[in-house]
């Protein structure tokens, strides 16, 4: 019985190395040439919302489109790669990144300090902004009249923050669209979400009606802080997408204007 007890975990031990020669190998096939690392090889496993209409929403047969991951693929083809979109819900997609669920994510976040601590960020895909908006009839005009007032906001966003700085009623959604709908349909004061969104929202239909552009700000792919060279990499790519015109046709094709050009 002692003699098969040791058979065992010796049988055991063995197995265990293997297994870890095994994942060791596969975890060396995913390190590229110039030092970059991919989740899976030749692939490029981007996330995205899917809930951030028009930069990124669900199609009837669960695939997803939109501004984001039109530039997404834009960079995998660029970068020699097969484009993976991955949906993952907004407010995890940082914490996705960061724990290997996707190579980066391609969900319109802004630059902030917060996020930084965690993540890396490319430079600008695009220019934007959080715009207060409201119903047709409504007094609110300006983040003055926000005082006391119910706000809504998509969850992990950062308009969540800067709502929080006008007023202590803030609701949360899943998604700005949810949000904007909801403020619509009677409920909510305003909502403060990012311009382009909400002036899409309008023109399908939604009874709401833009107020104050609070500021801008600048969005960016997000990648692990663990993997500059991926960084590197992207943001070579992203540089290619400005300079032939990809980013500006992509942006045109979904808004018709060209957010993808700095403000002056």
């Amino acid at each position: 019985m002692v003699a098969n007890m040791g058979l065992n975990r010796k049988i055991l031990l063995i197995f265990s190395m293997i297994m870890i020669c095994f994942l060791s190998a596969c975890a060396e096939k995913d390190k590229l040439a110039d030092g970059s690392e991919l989740i899976n090889k030749d692939e490029f496993v981007f996330a995205a919302s899917g809930e951030f209409k028009p930069f990124s929403y669900m199609n009837d047969d669960l695939t997803m489109s939109g501004f984001d991951i039109e530039v997404g693929k834009a960079l995998a083809e660029e970068m020699g790669l097969k484009p993976v979109p991955k949906r993952i819900k907004f407010k995890g997609i940082v914490e996705g990144v960061k724990t290997g669920r996707a190579d980066a994510a391609v969900a319109s976040h802004t630059i902030n300090s917060q996020r930084s601590k965690h993540v890396s960020f490319t430079t600008p895909y695009y220019y934007s902004g959080p715009q207060i908006f409201t119903r047709p009839d409504s007094e609110i005009k300006t983040t003055d009249d926000l005082a006391g007032k119910e706000v809504a906001v998509a969850k992990g966003s950062t308009y969540a923050e800067i709502a929080s700085e006008y007023t202590d009623k803030v609701k949360t959604y899943d998604s700005d669209v949810t949000a904007l709908q909801a403020l619509s349909t009677g409920r909510h004061d305003a909502v403060i979400t990012d311009f382009v969104t909400g002036k899409n929202a309008a023109k399908e239909g939604f009874d709401i009606k833009e107020q104050q552009l609070i500021e801008r700000s600048e969005q960016a792919i997000v990648l692990p802080q663990d993997n500059p060279n991926l960084l590197k990499r992207v943001n070579e790519a992203l540089e290619q997408l400005r300079q032939d015109g990809t980013l500006s046709r992509i942006s045109m094709e979904y808004f018709g204007e060209d957010i993808t050009k700095k403000p002056e």
